[in-house]
């Protein structure tokens, strides 16, 4: 069982529809010390990514972040992860569809559980939103790292279309709402 600080790092994850998004957003940030995308939140231990894309697994894609609370606080990730992607749209982030792709924050500790929960109420009642958050928050179990070829996707791939019209967008508002925050 990986444990929630070690030394001065703490882990969070977070699933923001595909985890090539949020990995591209969350690698940027000082304080942010390893970025890992894959799966967590399901039932199948070590599923592969065609089968967690199939819908049969019950994992999200998500990031799987190392940070130093001294430099980023767990709030701050949650400000931005409530900032880059569409809390209130259930099995998806625009033209990704399932429940893999679903809004989700697992918690690796009660205390990060009470923040992740105060601010989604928080968010929630504020009226920035249309519509509710549909983020489900629950407890972390287990995080599968997904294949080599998903790991910092969006550097090794800036051309792509995908990278190009649905992460640099992303990028972009991250840049442009938290500049201080970047590395």
């Amino acid at each position: 069982m990986m444990t929630d600080r070690k030394d001065n790092f703490e882990l969070a994850t977070f699933g923001a529809g595909c985890f090539w998004c949020i990995d591209a957003v969350l690698r940027k940030l000082k304080g942010v010390e390893k970025v890992e995308s894959g799966f967590s939140g399901g039932h199948i231990k070590n599923p592969p990514y065609r089968e967690v894309v199939q819908g049969r697994t019950g994992h999200a894609e998500v990031a799987h972040i190392t940070f130093n609370p001294d430099v980023i606080s767990y709030k701050e990730l949650l400000e931005i992860f409530f900032q880059v992607h569409d809390p209130t749209t259930l099995n998806r982030q625009g033209a990704d569809i399932g429940t893999h792709y679903r809004s989700i924050i697992l918690t690796h500790n009660s205390a990060q559980e009470n923040i992740a929960q105060e601010m989604k109420q928080k968010i929630d009642s504020s009226g920035i939103f249309n519509d509710p958050i549909v983020t489900e928050i629950k407890a972390f179990e287990a995080f599968y790292p997904a294949e080599e070829v998903h790991q910092d996707f969006y550097t090794r791939n800036q051309g792509m279309p995908y990278c190009t019209f649905v992460i640099k967008p992303k990028v972009d508002k991250l840049k442009r709402l938290f500049a201080e925050k970047l590395k």
